[in-house]
Formats: C-alpha cells, structure tokens, sequence
C-alpha cells in the first residue's frame, strides 16, 4: 500500500468519507497518524492521535501538520461555503505541509474541466462552466503553483463516490433506505446517461499511492475508476445484489429548485446537473500504467456496499 517507514507520521485533514478511509488503512498498516477536524476530538490510541481547529489558521495549521511525512488534503466544506472556505482550509493544507516539510497529497473532483466532450483526461483543459467548477480550477492551479516552489504536491481526481457509508453521495443512506422499502431511488440528472463513479475505497487506497511515491509529484492524477455505466444500470446491479427489484428516477428541477428554498445545500445542487446530460467517463490509464492497478471490480464493489446496505437497513426495512 505505501512504502513510507511506518514509524513517520501521517496527517489526515478532514474525518469524512474518503478521511476515515485513509485514517484507517494507514492504521491498519501499521502507521502513527493525526486526524485534524474541526468538531471536538474524539478519543486517541498508541498510533491515532487527534487535533481540532481551523486549518485556515495558519497557526493551528502548522501546528498540526508538525512532524508529518505525508499530509493528506480531504477536507471539503458544504456546497453552500465553497465561496468563503474552500480556497482558506486549502492554503492552510499548504501552509502546514509547507511548514513541516512534508509531501502534501489532495483529494480533488472533476469539476473544472467543465461540460465534458468525451472522456476526461489528466491533460483535458480546465473548461468550468459552474461556480463550484471555478473555484476548483483555482484551487488546482494554487496548488500546482505550491509544488513548483517549495512543496512537494500530487493531486488525485475522483468521480462521483460509490460505496457504503456515504453519507454525501448519489449513493447516500437515502437511496439504499429508499429501495429497500421498495421506492425508487433518486438521482438528480438522467439516470440513463453513462455516468463514471469511482468506489470510495479506491479513492483512498488511490491517495495513500500518490503519498507513497515521488513519481506522482508535481502532477495530476485520475483514482482508479471503472468504465462508466448508467445510474440505473448500477442501480439494478445493486438491486440484483440485494434480491430486490431496484429501480432509480430523476428528481425533477422544480423540486430542486423548491428543496433549495429551505436548503442552501440543495439550493447548489442544480448547476451541477451537466454531469448527468452527457456522458461522463474518466480515464485513469495513467494511473493504472504509472502503478499497476485499477479499480476494485465492479462486483465486488456492489457486494461490499449490498452487504453494508443490508446489514444496516434491511431489518428496518420489514
């Protein structure tokens, strides 16, 4: 998984879905580890320790990226405080790899390279057609600007998360509580359009490469992806897993746009509906030459996150 002496220390900003991922194979490895949050700490062990702030402090940020050998950027505020907070947690990140010396390694999406016209590449221009997708490219382009200077950074693109416990995801507690009730599921564009998804685990097992190797410096890399299928095609394969009869339909944009009055979450969610309207693929070839693997198979993805839905909704569910 990473070659880094597991007596150096990791520091994992962010404790949410791909954080926790991270936090946990690096444990599970054998690695001393800091998770850095913002809520209140929760308890610590012989190799976990925890620290709570703001990274946007340039203080507490390089207070708690002190010592690390690798610090991993997985911190990703709500839609509705992109504008105010992605770009200061993010120069916080670099502040604080910056500081002690370590190799900073950045979860990032796809939204910079805007309305795609064929599958995306590591080399496919920054075209952002949405305010979210803006503030992405600006971010890319202050990180790679970091690593040109006085940091070591990589950068590893994810497409939309698949997988269980995701509780910001197409694939969220909702969905499998929805279908396991025997409703449809929701998808917030054409559920019929090939749509690339990129399973949460190999995102992180994805970050965790680009940590362990000096030949991803300085660049862009696509995680591990499987070929993009539909929205409805995946979600009969998870119905198929389950022993049911899954079925998935579009939210209408007039109940997004009603959601938004009462939810400045929901309220973002309509400029990103492009991603549903063309197909949307992702090349990872890159990465799968530069480090000999690909994604996790598509069956066995379906059959960790069916047995993960199962266990925790099914018995709710009758």
């Amino acid at each position: 998984m990473t070659n880094t002496d597991t007596h150096s220390l990791h520091v994992v900003l962010g404790q949410g879905q791909i954080g926790t991922r991270i936090r946990d194979i690096l444990l599970a490895a054998g690695h001393h580890v800091r998770v850095v949050r913002q809520s209140p700490a929760g308890a610590g062990s012989e190799r976990l320790e925890h620290k709570s702030g703001d990274i946007s402090d340039l203080a507490f940020a390089e207070d708690a990226c002190r010592g690390a050998a690798v610090v991993y950027d997985c911190m990703n505020p709500p839609y509705h405080r992109w504008p105010e907070l992605l770009m200061p947690v993010a120069r916080g990140a670099l502040h604080g790899a910056t500081k002690a010396g370590a190799k900073l390694v950045a979860m990032d999406n796809l939204y910079m390279y805007g309305r795609p016209s064929g599958p995306m590449r590591e080399d496919t221009p920054m075209n952002p057609c949405s305010k979210k997708g803006q503030l992405r490219a600006e971010l890319a382009n202050l990180r790679l600007e970091a690593g040109k200077r006085d940091l070591r950074v990589t950068i590893g693109r994810a497409s939309d998360f698949f997988g269980p416990a995701l509780q910001y995801s197409a694939w969220s507690e909702r969905f499998f509580q929805r279908i396991l009730a025997g409703k449809a599921g929701e998808c917030t564009g054409n559920p019929d359009m090939p749509h690339a998804y990129t399973y949460a685990d190999d995102v992180a097992r994805g970050l965790l490469t680009l940590g362990a190797h000096s030949e991803a410096d300085g660049k862009v890399w696509h995680l591990p992806t499987n070929p993009a299928e539909s929205t409805r095609q995946l979600t009969q394969r998870v119905g198929t897993a389950l022993g049911i009869k899954a079925e998935v339909k579009r939210v209408p944009g007039w109940l997004l746009k009603v959601a938004g009055v009462f939810s400045p979450m929901m309220r973002e969610l309509p400029e990103m509906s492009y991603q549903w309207e063309v197909p949307y693929e992702l090349d990872d070839s890159r990465f799968r030459a530069a480090f000999g693997y690909g994604p996790t198979p598509i069956d066995e993805q379906v059959r960790v996150t069916t047995d993960w839905a199962r266990a925790k909704f099914a018995a709710k569910a009758h």
